[in-house]
C-alpha cells in the first residue's frame, strides 16, 4: 500500500483539492467569497479594458478630424458626424457655450462678432473644466472597486488562515495530540485562503494601475484639447 494512500485514509490531505476543499466552514466560507471577488474583479477588468480601447479609437478618428478642419465652424460640422465619445462632448459643450454668448457666430458667412470679455472666457474655461471632469468621473466609474479587492482580498485571504489555525488549534487541544501529523493538515488548509487571496489581488492591483495610468492620459488629453480649443478662437479672432 503506497503511502499517498495511507495518507489519504488518515484524512491527510494529499493534494491542492484535498486541502482546497477540506478546510474548515471558515476557510471554506472566505473561500468562496474570494471566489466571488474574482469573478466580480474579472468582469471590471474585461469591461475597462473594452471602454478604454473604445476611448482610444475615438480619440485617434477626433483628432484625425481635428487636424483636417480648417476652422473651429468646420471642425464643430466634422465632429458632429463621429460617434458619440468623451472628446466630442467636450468639445461641443464648449462650441454651444460660445454660441450661446455670440449666436450665429459660427455660421457660414457670419460678419465678425465682438470678442469675448475676460469674464466671459473665464467662464468658458469653468465649463470646460466642467465637462473634463464629468469625462473623467464616468471613465473612472469602476476602478474604485478593483482598488478595493486589491487591498481587501489578502486580508480577507489572511483572516481565512487565522481562523483555520485558530480551529486546526483548537482541535489538537480537544484531542490532546500533539504528533505534527494532525497539526500540518489543517495549517495547510488555512494557508490555502492566503494564496487565494493574493491570487485574487494581484490581478485587481496591476489593472487598477494600468487602468488609472490611461485614465490620466485621457484626461490630459482632454485638459489639452480645451487649452487648443480657447488657442483657436483667439487665432479666429473670437477672444
Amino acid at each position: 500500500m503506497g503511502i499517498s494512500t495511507l495518507l489519504a485514509q488518515a484524512g491527510t490531505p494529499t493534494s491542492g483539492w484535498d486541502m482546497l476543499f477540506g478546510g474548515t466552514l471558515a476557510t471554506k466560507m472566505v473561500l468562496i467569497i474570494l471566489a466571488f471577488s474574482s469573478v466580480v474583479s474579472w468582469v471590471l477588468i474585461f469591461w475597462k479594458a473594452k471602454q478604454f480601447s473604445a476611448v482610444r479609437r475615438q480619440a485617434d478618428r477626433f483628432l484625425e478630424k481635428m487636424e483636417r478642419a480648417t476652422g473651429l465652424a468646420d471642425a464643430y460640422k466634422a465632429v458632429l458626424m463621429l460617434p458619440d465619445s468623451p472628446y466630442g462632448r467636450v468639445f461641443r459643450g464648449g462650441v454651444n457655450f460660445f454660441s450661446e454668448l455670440r449666436p450665429g457666430a459660427l455660421r457660414e458667412g457670419a460678419p465678425p462678432s465682438e470678442g469675448l470679455s475676460l469674464t466671459q472666457l473665464q467662464v468658458l474655461k469653468l465649463v470646460l473644466e466642467k465637462e473634463e471632469a464629468e469625462e473623467r468621473d464616468e471613465l473612472a466609474v469602476g476602478l474604485i472597486w478593483l482598488a478595493v479587492l486589491g487591498s481587501v482580498a489578502p486580508l480577507m485571504g489572511l483572516m481565512g488562515t487565522v481562523l483555520g489555525i485558530t480551529d486546526t488549534f483548537l482541535g489538537i487541544a480537544s484531542s490532546g495530540s500533539t504528533n505534527i501529523t494532525a497539526v500540518a493538515p489543517g495549517v495547510a488548509a488555512a494557508l490555502v485562503t492566503t494564496v487565494a487571496g493574493l491570487i485574487v489581488a494581484m490581478p485587481a492591483i496591476i489593472a487598477y494601475n494600468h487602468f488609472l495610468a490611461r485614465l490620466n492620459l485621457v484626461s490630459g488629453e482632454l485638459e489639452g484639447f480645451s487649452s487648443e480649443f480657447i488657442g483657436t478662437l483667439a487665432r479666429e479672432g473670437r477672444l
